[in-house]
């Protein structure tokens, strides 16, 4: 079914060299990676809006506190400025892709209110425009806004530029916010947790919101090499899928998530058993933690693997996840080390052995990460060291 992998063609892949991020744990990734794995979680109690009135179902998520707009902007300008005050310089020439879902939606909800604004930052195109001005860029390449794996997805499209020759440095930067109107609309679907969400736990109850953002620097081998770039880890293999089957709800099985992870895997030449750990979705939703253990079922049998989540610490990141997450992942390839799963206790069927409250050990130079999403969504992306 796989191809073994070819080092002929480990020229092609492409390398990370630099990563920011920000979220309810801190404005770096050390701070992020150290929360983690003292098992800290940012999901708290909600003070940006009213949740006491009872018209929702829950009242917490990961919001950062101290995250104030500018006037006239929307707070994901804040937010991306946040993100932008830690990254280095980045090379002229570099294309940028931006990824979120929703975008400064809280300018629709202060029009909504009454409460005229600029409605620039609502459109999708605001995240190029204001980090294509504020590091010098012209090339703001495209804009993906693909539910949940957004982020990922634009990773692969960016590793896929550098794999054709097509760039030599690509720029992801991805960013949501937890914003009444998007709250609303998950409590309105019945997919919010009361409390803290418990990835893969058998008394899971749905999802912590949350918001971050992350930047990636993608640069190919030849010019990091040149340059004397740092190299973080390796983008070596993408899938992306369709389920074509709910709007909100997945596949049951996992069919189309491990069709996406089994093209990564063909996409990276190696097999399955090469693969150490898995950062997984892991929203804590029912059907969503039930179809990625069915899924990983498919591609990895009865093996046992350290397979962990990040939303019981960071919250549900929305377009931002997939960004985060790769990030996270090679920092725990660097590392040899899957983080703890936070909010994790009593697993569920197929998660015995695999998920862990505890951090735990990752043999190999390969991890999967795996992100889904509303219409159907998988997307999947094999690391490197």
């Amino acid at each position: 079914m796989h191809a073994f992998r070819n080092n002929t063609q480990d020229h092609r892949h492409a390398l990370v060299t630099d990563v920011a991020v920000v979220t309810a744990l801190g404005n770096r990734l050390g701070d992020l990676w150290g929360g983690l794995l003292r098992k800290e979680t940012a999901i708290r109690a909600i003070l940006r809006f009213r949740v006491e009135q009872g018209h929702y179902t829950s009242k917490i998520a990961a919001i950062i506190d101290d995250l104030v707009p500018l006037p006239g902007r929307s707070l994901l300008i804040a937010l991306l400025d946040r993100l932008v005050d830690q990254m280095g310089p980045v090379p002229a020439d570099t294309v940028l892709i931006t990824a979120t879902i929703k975008s400064g939606i809280d300018h629709l909800e202060s029009e909504c209110r009454g409460r005229p604004t600029g409605m620039q930052d609502f459109l999708l195109t605001s995240l190029a425009d204001h980090l294509g001005a504020r590091l010098g860029l012209t090339n703001n390449g495209t804009c993906i806004s693909a539910s949940c794996a957004s982020s990922t997805i634009a990773v692969a499209r960016a590793a896929a530029l550098i794999a054709s020759g097509q760039a030599e440095a690509v720029l992801v930067c991805c960013a949501d916010i937890v914003s009444e109107y998007v709250f609303s609309g998950f409590s309105a679907l019945k997919a919010l947790a009361p409390g803290p969400c418990r990835p893969f736990d058998c008394d899971r109850q749905g999802l912590s919101l949350g918001e971050g953002a992350a930047a990636l620097l993608l640069v190919s081998a030849a010019r990091a090499e040149h340059e004397g770039r740092n190299r973080l880890g390796t983008i070596c293999g993408w899938g992306i899928t369709n389920d074509a089957n709910h709007i909100t709800a997945p596949v049951r099985g996992g069919a189309g998530l491990a069709l996406a992870i089994d093209k990564a895997l063909t996409s990276a030449q190696i097999v399955p058993d090469e693969i150490g750990a898995v950062c997984a979705h892991g929203t804590g939703t029912i059907y969503n933690d039930r179809m990625e253990l069915d899924a990983f079922r498919r591609i990895f049998h009865q093996r046992r693997l350290p397979v962990f989540s990040v939303k019981g610490a960071i919250g549900h990141t929305l377009g931002a996840a997939g960004g985060l997450e790769t990030a996270l992942s090679l920092k725990a390839l660097a590392t040899s080390t899957a983080p703890p799963t936070i909010g994790f206790a009593t697993p569920e069927d197929g998660a015995q052995g695999q998920v862990s409250a505890e951090r735990q050990t990752i043999a190999g130079d390969f991890l999967l990460t795996t992100n889904s999403g509303f219409g159907g969504i998988n997307a999947a992306l094999v690391l490197g060291r």
